[in-house]
């Protein structure tokens, strides 16, 4: 069931007895009930079914509880933000149609993938999804830093004085939004296969692309660019997820989940 669902169903939750203090962690999980079918997560009691799963198209990467307020799913938009302008960087970076300047993405990585991403990840802070803020708000940070790289008057490029001292400092650049999306990855691994697949082929990505630039290898950079145009369909795909329901379209996301409750 989509979590758009079952953040829908009232919720009860009571008190645990000997509450920890204000300083313990809220992450802390545990099971209760005589068939486990309570979690205790920061000090409150909830029952599994009325808790919202895994799923991408709310970037929640495990059982939750819905969110209090009332704020819509900012998820899909930042996720539409992402692929769309992975998208476009990836058909160049593979050299589509044998374009090679990248510069016609640097409007999209301002204001789409940078700005709006960004908003959306702020607004993931308000419902209370710590996954999607730290992901959303960081990614339209690396879309914004992409564009001040390619921007003259940032002066970034003009700095290094050979292409080649720009392209191993850029592939550094890359390598460590790698390591960042592993760790995002490694979170994902019990959510569903589109969602943890989204992670992992956004690492996969950065790889190879920061590989390409310190190799100077065309090829490596161009398989990057593939697997940046799978990273944005699976993008779009948990984007759809969270925006199609049977009420307002014939075709709804079938969610896989990697793990049971």
């Amino acid at each position: 069931m989509p979590a758009s669902t079952e953040s829908a169903h009232s919720f009860k939750n009571e008190q645990v007895e000997s509450s920890p203090s204000i300083a313990e962690p809220v992450a802390k999980v545990q099971e209760a009930g005589d068939g486990n079918e309570f979690l205790i997560i920061g000090g409150k009691k909830y029952y599994k079914h009325e808790l919202m799963t895994a799923f991408g198209g709310t970037l929640n990467p495990g059982l939750a509880p819905p969110p209090v307020n009332l704020f819509a799913n900012p998820a899909p938009l930042g996720l539409s933000a992402f692929a769309l302008t992975t998208f476009v960087l990836s058909m160049y970076n593979a050299q589509g149609m044998g374009i090679k300047t990248p510069n016609v993405v640097v409007g999209l990585a301002c204001f789409y993938g940078g700005a709006v991403q960004f908003f959306a990840g702020c607004w993931e802070m308000l419902v209370g999804n710590t996954f999607g803020a730290t992901a959303l708000t960081s990614y339209g940070a690396f879309w914004l830093s992409y564009a001040a790289i390619n921007i003259e008057a940032f002066g970034i490029a003009a700095a290094y004085e050979d292409e080649i001292m720009l392209k191993n400092a850029v592939g550094f650049y890359l390598i460590g939004w790698a390591l960042f999306t592993f760790i995002l990855t490694l979170t994902t691994m019990k959510s569903t296969a589109a969602f943890c697949a989204l992670f992992a082929f956004l690492t996969i990505t950065f790889i190879l692309l920061g590989a390409g630039d310190l190799t100077q290898k065309v090829n490596v950079s161009r398989a990057g660019g593939v697997t940046g145009v799978i990273t944005a369909f699976l993008g779009f795909y948990n984007a759809f997820a969270g925006t199609a329901n049977k009420q307002n379209s014939y075709f709804t996301a079938y969610p896989v989940p990697l793990t049971r409750k």
